[in-house]
C-alpha cells in the first residue's frame, strides 16, 4: 500500500510534465513531411517527440507546434505543402536559408493562426499564392529577397491587422492591385506601417486609390521599378509617412502641390524619374532630412528659397534639376548639413560658404556649372568642395587647387576598434573580436534603405548603432559578447550598407538554437534601430561553424550488466521515493507561500523599517524576483540603462516580447522605502497618456523593484545634450512641452486628491518612439490630502537648479512649486543648458539679456542652435513670456498648470501646428522657516556647490 502511495505522489510529481511532452500525431506527421522535403534537416531531428526532445528551431505549447524558427541552419530543398497542417503554427521563419528553393506552397494558406511568415533572403521562386489572402491573423508578412515573380497578389489587401508587408528585391511585375468592387486590393490594408515593394519590375500608374487619409503608413517603399504616369495627389493624404521612395522609375508630370502636407516626412527619394514642371515647394517639411530630386527634367528656375527653412536637412541632392542663380550663403548654415550635391546644373557667380557652416557639412559636389569664383574664408575650411567642370577652374593657377583636383574615392574604411586591448592572433576559421577573443562570427550584411544621413566618416552612428543593437542582443539574453560593423558603403541605389560580425559569449562559435535566435530578431525586426537609419533589412551570410549538441545514442549492454544495474536502482528506489516525498511537500509548501505572497505581496511589510503603512494600490502587478532576474540577466550591467540616488534601472524583457524600465533600489535605504511607497500608490491610481504607467511591482527578499513601461527615447536631457541622437527642432520642443505640461495639469487638477510632483526636470521627462512626452519618478510626490488643496508644510525635497526659491525659503509646497520648475524647463527647451552651469543660473542669464524691443528678444546668444535659429520660429516670444512668468518668485504670480497648457496651446496654433495632434512635515521646521534661517537656493554663493543650511531632506544636485 506504501508503495502505491509514493508511486501516486512520484505521478502526481512528474505527471505534468509527461503529458506536456508528448507531441499531437498530427503535428508530428506534418513535420516529418516538412522535414523529407530537406535534404540537411536539423542534426536533431530525431526521433517521434519534437515537442518533447526539443528539436531545434521548434516551440510548442500543450503538445502542438506552435513556432517554427530556423533561421541562417543553411537548409536545402524545398517547403512541403504538409506545413498546411500545423494548424495551430503562428510563426514560420526560414530565413537566411538560399537553398530553399522552388514555390511557395498554396497549403500556406491554411495556416490560420499564422501571425509571421519570414522568409527573407531564401531562395523561393514562383507566383507568391493568392491562399495568402486567407491568412486573417498575418501582422508580419515579409517575403523580401527571393525570386518571387508574377503579380502581387490582390488578396493581401484581406489582411485587415497586416502591420509590416515587404515584398521588395523580387522580380514582381504587373500593376499595384487596389479594390474593384468585390475584388481586394492594396488600398485596403489601413492598418498597415510599411509598403516595401522596391526592386521589382512593377510597372503601369500608382493608382491614386493607393492612398487615403485613413492609412497609417509610415514607409512607402517603391524605388527601383517601371513604374509610369504621374505621382498621385492622394500620397498627400497619408500625413503619418516618414520615408517616401519612389526614385529609380519612369514617372513623370508635375509633383503634387500638397506633397508639403508632409509635415513627418524624414526622407524623400524621387530621383531619377521624369518628372517636369516646377521643383516642389516643400516648405513646412520641417523634419525632413535627405532629399533627392536629382535626374529630372524639372523647369529651369533659380535656387530656391525654401530651401534653406529645411532646418532637419543633412542631405540634398539636386543633380542634373536645371537650377541656376547665386547659392546663398544661409544655406551651409544649416546645423545639421553634411552634403550637398548640385552637379550638372547652371549655378553661377560666387560660392561663398560663410564661415558658420554647419560644423557636420563634409561635401559640396557643384561639378560642372558656371561658378567662376570661391571665396573661402582666411582660415581655411575643412570641408570637400569639387568645382570641376565650372569656370573657376579654368583661370590661371587653378589647376592646383584641390576643389579643381579629380577627387579620391569617398569610401569609409571603418571597423569597430578593439575594446581596451590587443587584438588576438586567431586560427583561419575564426576572427578576434573586439574584446580580442578568438571566435567563428555569425557574419552578414545590414542594409538600410532610407538612412537621414550621408557622411559616411561620422563614426558616432556606426557606434550608436553597435551599442543598440548589443542591448537588443541581450534584452533578449542571448549569448552574444560583441558586435563589430565594418565597411560602411552605399550601393548604386542608394541603400547604405554595413558588414556585421556578432560574437558568441560561450565558447568558439554559436549553437543552431543561438543562431536561429539572432537570426530571427533581425528578419523579424523585433531589433529597431533609431530613426537615424530608417528601414532596414539583414541577408546573413552561411554559418557552418555550429557547436553541435549532443545527439544522445543508446549503448549496446550485455544482459549481466543489465542484471547488475536493474538491481543496483532496485536497491535505491526506497529511498528516491521517500526523497520525493520530501520534495512534493516542500514543493506544496512553497507553492503556498508563493500565493499567499501573491495575494498579499506585502505580508512582510515592516512599518518602522519600510516608512509607513502597507501600500495602498489599485490594481498593480506584482512580479516575483525570480521572474525580474530572468528578465533582466540577473539584473547584468548589459541591462543597466540608468542609475540615480535611488538606486539604478535596467531594461528588461517580459515573456510577450514588451520592454520595460526596471527600477531597482539600494538594499537597506531608508529613502528608497518612502519612494518605492509614493510611486506604487500614486502611480496605481494615476492613468495619464502624458504620464509613465506603472506596469507592477516586486516586494522580495528585501528588495524593492518598480517595473515601468519602456520608453526608447530616453529622457528629454538626453535629447537636449545631443547623446541620444535626436535633434529637437521648435515644432518638436512645443510638443514636448504640452505633453509635459498636459501631465502636470492632470496632476494638480483632475487626480483626486491633487497630487504635487516635487521633481520635475528634463530627467524626469521621457520620450517615447513618437516624441511624446511623459513625466517620470514619482517617489517625492506629495498627496494633497483634504484641507490642504491651497499648501502643505513638509521638509523641503527637490533637485538644485529646478527647486522654487519660495518654497525653499518657507516649505510651503504648493501647485505653483511644480509650475516653476516647469518654467525651468522651458528654459532648457530653449537654450538646451543645465539650470546651473558653470555658476551661472539660467532663470536669472535669460532675465539679465532678455529685450523685449529686440528680435527673439535678444535671446539669439543664449539659444540652442538646433531649434532651427535662421528660420520662422513663430511663438517663441510668447514661450518665453510665458516660461518667465513660471519662474516668478511669487508663487500667486505663476500660472496654474491648466493657465500653462492653455496658453501653449495657443502658441502652437499661431506657429501653424495642431495641439489637438500632438495630444493624442513638521510645524518646528516651519516656523524655523519662518524666522529666515534659510537663504535663497540660487544667490550667488550657492551656484557652485552647497555646503550647508538645507534641512534634513532629498536635494539633489542638478
Amino acid at each position: 500500500m506504501g508503495v502505491r502511495v509514493l508511486a501516486i505522489l512520484l505521478v502526481i510529481l512528474l505527471g505534468d510534465s509527461t503529458a506536456d511532452a508528448a507531441t499531437n500525431p498530427d503535428d508530428f506527421s506534418s513535420i516529418t513531411g516538412v522535414k523529407s522535403a530537406w535534404q540537411n534537416p536539423p542534426p536533431n531531428w530525431v526521433g517521434a517527440d519534437p515537442c518533447g526532445n526539443a528539436w531545434d528551431g521548434i516551440s510548442c505549447t500543450n503538445s502542438r507546434i506552435t513556432s517554427i524558427t530556423l533561421s541562417s541552419m543553411g537548409l536545402t530543398g524545398s517547403l512541403s505543402g504538409d506545413i498546411g497542417q500545423l494548424s495551430e503554427l503562428r510563426i514560420l521563419d526560414l530565413s537566411y536559408n538560399k537553398g530553399l528553393t522552388g514555390s511557395l506552397p498554396v497549403q500556406i494558406g491554411n495556416l490560420m493562426k499564422l501571425t509571421n511568415l519570414i522568409l527573407v533572403g531564401c531562395g523561393f521562386s514562383g507566383r507568391i499564392p493568392d491562399s495568402i489572402g486567407s491568412l486573417r491573423n498575418l501582422v508580419f508578412l515579409s517575403l523580401n529577397s527571393n525570386r518571387f515573380s508574377g503579380l502581387i497578389p490582390a488578396a493581401i489587401g484581406n489582411l485587415d491587422r497586416l502591420y509590416w508587408l515587404d515584398l521588395a528585391d523580387n522580380q514582381l511585375t504587373g500593376s499595384i492591385p487596389v479594390s474593384n468592387g468585390s475584388n481586394p486590393g492594396l488600398d485596403m490594408l489601413l492598418h498597415t506601417k510599411h509598403f516595401h515593394f522596391g526592386q521589382n519590375q512593377l510597372d503601369g500608374t500608382i493608382p491614386s486609390q493607393l492612398f487615403s487619409s485613413e492609412m497609417h503608413l509610415i514607409h512607402v517603399l517603391f524605388d527601383n521599378n517601371q513604374l509610369t504616369g504621374s505621382m498621385p495627389s492622394t500620397l498627400g493624404l497619408v500625413q503619418s509617412l516618414e520615408v517616401v521612395r519612389f526614385d529609380r522609375n519612369s514617372l513623370s508630370g508635375a509633383v503634387p502641390g500638397n506633397l508639403n502636407n508632409l509635415t513627418s516626412v524624414q526622407e524623400l527619394h524621387l530621383s531619377n524619374n521624369r518628372l517636369t514642371g516646377p521643383l516642389p515647394n516643400l516648405t513646412g517639411m520641417d523634419a525632413l532630412n535627405y532629399l533627392d530630386l536629382s535626374n529630372n527634367s524639372f523647369d529651369a528656375a533659380d535656387f530656391p528659397p525654401w530651401i534653406p527653412t529645411l532646418q532637419s536637412l543633412t542631405t540634398l541632392m539636386l543633380e542634373h534639376t536645371q537650377v541656376r542663380g547665386l547659392l546663398p550663403v544661409i544655406l551651409f548654415s544649416i546645423f545639421s548639413l553634411q552634403s550637398v550635391v548640385l552637379r550638372n546644373n547652371q549655378l553661377s557667380g560666387t560660392l561663398d560658404i560663410g564661415t558658420s557652416h554647419s560644423n557636420q557639412l563634409q561635401l559640396i559636389d557643384l561639378q560642372i556649372n558656371f561658378i567662376d569664383d570661391f571665396k573661402q574664408s582666411s582660415g581655411g575650411y575643412s570641408v570637400e568642395v569639387i568645382l570641376i567642370g565650372n569656370p573657376v577652374c579654368q583661370e590661371t593657377g587653378a589647376a592646383g587647387q584641390s576643389y579643381c583636383a579629380i577627387p579620391q574615392s569617398n569610401t569609409s574604411s571603418y571597423s569597430t576598434p578593439p575594446n581596451n586591448c590587443i587584438p588576438a592572433t586567431c586560427n583561419s576559421n575564426e576572427t578576434s573580436s573586439p574584446n580580442c577573443k578568438c571566435s567563428s562570427p555569425y557574419m552578414g550584411t545590414l542594409v538600410f534603405r532610407a538612412p537621414s544621413f550621408s557622411g559616411l566618416g561620422n563614426s558616432t552612428y556606426f557606434e550608436h548603432l553597435a551599442r543598440s543593437m548589443m542591448t537588443s542582443f541581450q534584452s533578449y539574453q542571448l549569448p552574444v559578447d560583441s558586435i563589430s560593423l565594418s565597411d560602411p558603403r552605399k550601393d548604386s541605389s542608394d541603400n547604405f550598407k554595413l558588414n556585421l560580425s556578432v560574437f558568441p559569449s560561450e565558447g568558439v562559435s554559436f549553437n543552431r538554437t543561438s543562431i536561429s535566435s539572432i537570426g530571427f530578431v533581425l528578419s523579424n525586426q523585433t531589433y529597431k534601430p533609431s530613426k537615424l537609419f530608417g528601414p532596414f533589412y539583414f541577408i546573413a551570410d552561411q554559418y557552418t561553424y555550429f557547436a553541435e549538441a549532443q545527439v544522445p545514442t543508446t549503448s549496446k549492454k550485455s544482459s549481466n550488466v543489465g542484471v547488475i544495474v536493474g538491481a543496483a536502482a532496485g536497491g535505491f528506489v526506497l529511498l528516491l521515493l521517500l526523497a520525493l516525498v520530501g520534495v512534493y511537500a516542500f514543493r506544496q509548501k512553497t507553492r503556498a507561500e508563493k500565493a499567499t505572497e501573491q495575494s498579499n505581496p506585502f505580508v512582510n511589510w515592516d512599518p518602522n523599517k519600510s516608512s509607513g503603512s502597507i501600500p495602498q494600490l489599485k490594481g498593480a502587478r506584482w512580479f516575483s524576483l525570480e521572474d525580474l532576474k530572468k528578465y533582466t540577466n540577473s539584473f547584468s550591467g548589459a541591462s543597466e540603462i540608468g542609475s540615480g540616488g535611488y538606486g539604478k534601472v535596467y531594461r528588461g524583457t517580459l515573456p510577450t516580447g514588451t520592454l520595460v524600465a526596471i527600477k531597482r533600489a539600494q538594499q537597506g535605504s531608508m529613502q528608497g522605502g518612502v519612494e518605492f511607497k509614493n510611486e506604487i500608490e500614486l502611480l496605481s491610481r494615476v492613468h495619464h497618456k502624458n504620464l509613465v504607467s506603472l506596469v507592477g511591482f516586486c516586494f522580495e527578499q528585501g528588495e524593492q523593484l518598480l517595473v515601468y513601461e519602456f520608453l526608447p527615447n530616453g529622457s528629454l536631457k538626453e535629447s537636449l545634450s545631443g547623446t541620444s541622437g535626436i535633434r529637437l527642432d521648435w515644432a518638436k520642443r512645443l510638443k514636448v512641452a504640452i505633453g509635459a505640461a498636459r501631465g502636470l495639469a492632470y496632476l494638480h487638477e483632475l487626480a483626486d486628491p491633487p497630487i504635487i510632483h516635487r521633481d520635475i526636470k528634463s530627467t524626469n521627462i521621457l520620450l517615447d518612439d513618437h516624441l511624446n512626452a511623459k513625466v517620470a519618478d514619482f517617489g517625492l510626490s506629495k498627496l494633497m490630502g483634504e484641507g490642504e488643496r491651497g499648501h502643505v508644510t513638509t521638509q523641503v525635497k527637490g533637485t538644485m537648479g529646478y527647486l522654487d526659491p519660495e518654497y525653499y525659503m518657507t516649505q510651503q509646497l504648493t501647485e505653483k512649486s511644480d509650475v516653476y520648475s516647469f518654467g525651468v524647463v522651458m528654459l532648457e527647451l530653449l537654450t538646451a543648458r543645465r539650470p546651473i552651469e558653470r555658476g551661472k543660473y539660467i532663470v536669472r542669464e535669460v532675465r539679465v539679456v532678455m529685450d523685449k524691443d529686440k528680435e527673439l528678444y535678444n535671446l539669439q546668444g543664449i539659444l540652442d542652435p538646433a531649434i532651427g535659429l535662421g528660420t520662422s520660429l513663430k511663438g517663441l516670444e510668447r514661450f518665453v513670456e510665458l516660461a518667465m512668468r513660471c519662474v516668478d518668485d511669487s508663487g500667486a504670480d505663476r500660472p496654474s498648470m491648466g493657465e500653462v497648457v492653455k496658453e501653449i496651446e495657443n502658441i502652437m496654433v499661431f506657429a501653424g501646428l495642431n495641439p489637438k495632434a500632438e495630444s493624442e512635515t513638521s510645524s518646528a521646521s516651519h516656523e524655523e522657516a519662518r524666522k529666515g534661517n534659510f537663504r535663497h537656493p540660487y544667490s550667488n554663493e550657492d551656484f557652485l556647490e552647497y555646503s550647508g543650511g538645507f534641512p534634513p531632506s532629498r536635494i539633489e544636485p542638478q
